[in-house]
């Protein structure tokens, strides 16, 4: 099975490449992880006007874990549609494409504020606590969207 993966130098996007086993697994990004054969990475940002067509080919299934998170120093004059350049454009583009291409699966995973904003040091966030969706729907862009 080929698989596309997107963010392999994030969080879970790093675990995921290991997992994967580099044989079934190509990588679109910016910068190739050192342990990727060059045959396997196609550069490229995640937004609206990228062609992935030629990463695509033969793929199977797409995991999408790339984003734009963690500016510590903001350099933009509007940050938020940076944000969603990447974040909402950036998905969907690809999304598409892959649908296109006739992939089986597209997996889109977020580690962003999946448990809100923050926690307290006496109520750490637990898999038990009933979260509401409306927060769980702010990891593309950090704001809330309506349902």
């Amino acid at each position: 099975m080929q698989v596309v993966l997107t963010g392999s130098t994030g969080f879970v996007g790093q675990h995921l490449l290991k997992t994967l086993g580099l044989s079934t697994v190509k990588v679109i990004g910016r910068r190739k992880p050192d342990v990727l054969p060059e045959e396997h990475f196609y550069e490229a940002g995640i937004d609206a006007t990228t062609d992935y067509r030629q990463a695509l080919i033969n793929t199977e299934v797409v995991i999408h874990c790339a984003a734009r998170v963690h500016v510590m120093d903001e350099y933009a004059d509007n940050p938020l549609a940076l944000y969603r350049e990447v974040n909402t454009f950036g998905t969907l583009n690809l999304a598409k494409q892959a649908a296109k291409a006739n992939v089986k699966r597209f997996i889109f995973i977020s580690s962003i504020k999946v448990n809100g904003e923050s926690t307290s040091v006496d109520r750490p966030f637990r898999a038990s606590m009933n979260l509401q969706l409306s927060t769980l729907m702010e990891c593309l862009s950090g704001k809330r969207k309506k349902l």
